[in-house]
């Protein structure tokens, strides 16, 4: 039981915690995608340093549900939501709004879209001014992604996502998320782009090669995010890491004393 050194600044609130003093914040629903392509080599994006939470770090596209990606009128191809939900352990609503956030996120924050006109197709284009102007009403939410979908004449593929993990932010701070991570390959013909926000920097990496940057201190990963990327560089190929059984467990990272010193573990 090693772990992490917790932040100084968190070890006052994680006293005040443990204490019963202090009671943690809720923890909000939230996707995250890993896109793969040959290689393989995952899609990464660096926060802007301005930002709230995770600032610097490189991370995977994702972020909090949208109420409105609960709207069952969504149009949906592939498991259903009782299906996702049994796999991550959560009601159907929840995991409904869960999978659309996955997908509409990783299209706002890489220009990636895991949807199709049916079931067995996928959009192989999505770089002209028509879907730029549209991932920014989906960012500003002046544009829901079921209405979204529904001019456009797309269904969401949840069949193009597998579910890989479950992290909870831990509960020392101030912000929290509980979130479940997908792995999806990038579909044929569509490519990453640029696109500001967040962000102010995107990356393709290896992930062997992004875990010993973060090891050099090259670059800053959180560590499920730095977790994922040590998994993931087991595997040779992009069919592999799809192909993977995964056994998802809800794993929340504790404050815990070793050795005089509070540390982040997860076990």
């Amino acid at each position: 039981m090693t772990g992490i050194p917790l932040p100084q600044d968190l070890v006052g609130r994680a006293r005040d915690i443990e204490a019963g003093l202090v009671e943690p914040v809720p923890a909000r629903d939230s996707a995250t995608v890993v896109v793969l392509r040959d290689g393989p080599e995952v899609y990464l994006l660096r926060r802007r340093t301005t930002m709230a939470f995770a600032a610097g770090a490189y991370v995977f596209p994702g972020g909090s549900v949208d109420p409105r990606d609960t709207d069952q009128a969504l149009a949906w191809a592939g498991p259903s939501p009782a299906a996702w939900g049994e796999v991550f352990n959560a009601d159907e609503r929840t995991a409904r709004g869960l999978v659309c956030a996955a997908v509409r996120e990783t299209f706002e924050e890489s220009g990636v879209l895991l949807a199709g006109p049916d079931s067995a197709t996928v959009v192989t284009d999505t770089t002209g001014a028509d879907w730029e102007s549209d991932r920014l009403a989906l960012i500003d939410r002046s544009l829901s992604f079921t209405d979204f979908l529904d001019r456009r004449g797309l269904v969401l593929r949840s069949d193009l996502l597998r579910a890989w993990a479950h992290w909870i932010t831990p509960e020392v701070e101030h912000r929290r998320f509980d979130t479940r991570f997908f792995v999806a390959a990038l579909p044929h013909g569509q490519r990453t782009r640029d696109v500001g926000g967040e962000a102010d920097h995107v990356a393709w990496k290896r992930p062997g090669e992004a875990v010993e940057l973060a090891r050099a201190g090259a670059i800053t990963l959180m560590p499920p995010t730095y977790h994922t990327l040590r998994e993931l560089s087991a595997y040779d190929s992009v069919e592999a890491v799809l192909a993977a059984r995964r056994e998802i467990t809800a794993i929340l990272p504790r404050a815990v004393e070793v050795e005089g010193e509070l540390r982040l573990v997860t076990s």
